[in-house]
């Protein structure tokens, strides 16, 4: 069996200097193109054209919840994910999940959900610039796994959430989508760079925009 993920990923977690990745500057970034949006556009499979209608529906709820400053927990998650998949309910997994072509595994253990649960917490944590926050938190979602399915459209809005928190929105998603590894420190980092320079260049865009 293949070794445990989400074990690595908490180890990589916590060797992260997760305030090395700086911040743009600080405040609301109004983006001139709606990046998520987009995003959930082109996710749509032709077996399943309401995939990206859904995913819209529920970018559209995590943006209502962010608005009312509802902070990240499993039960918020489990709402957004029912949007995600079009299905009346659903509830953490109940056994060690796989990604990758099962070259991944993700144990479950009497504690996951509650680890799950301490992680998302973490997302408030305004000693840790946001960018960074918002990268690990797309990141606990990709390897936590906490659902049987659609994590990886979950980490995004997840993402999406942490900045829309704090009134930041990215007029370009796409170039978070990419293969990430559990154990890959150095990527967890560069995630949370990318973020950052998101941020910067929405920001750059809008106000040349404007001008």
């Amino acid at each position: 069996m293949s070794a445990d993920a989400l074990a690595a990923w908490c180890r990589t977690r916590s060797r992260v200097d997760w305030s090395a990745a700086g911040d743009a500057t600080p405040g609301p970034v109004d983006a001139i193109e709606d990046g998520l949006a987009a995003w959930c556009g082109t996710q749509s499979r032709p077996a399943s054209r309401d995939r990206g209608r859904r995913l819209l529906v529920a970018l559209t709820r995590t943006r209502a919840d962010a608005s009312q400053g509802r902070p990240l927990t499993y039960p918020l998650l489990a709402e957004w994910q029912r949007l995600v998949l079009g299905v009346p309910q659903v509830g953490f997994r109940q056994g060690d999940a796989f990604a990758k072509g099962g070259r991944e595994r993700y144990a479950l253990t009497p504690h996951t959900r509650q680890d799950f649960e301490e992680c998302l917490r973490d997302a408030a944590d305004a000693r840790v610039p946001l960018a960074a926050r918002a990268a690990r938190a797309f990141l606990d979602v990709a390897f936590f796994h906490p659902f049987p399915d659609g994590n990886a459209r979950l980490a995004m809005l997840t993402l999406g959430h942490v900045l829309e928190l704090e009134r930041v929105r990215l007029d370009r998603a796409g170039p978070l989508q990419t293969t990430r590894y559990a154990d890959d420190a150095a990527g967890a980092a560069d995630l949370a760079v990318l973020v950052s320079v998101l941020i910067r260049a929405t920001r750059g865009r809008a106000t040349g925009a404007r001008h």
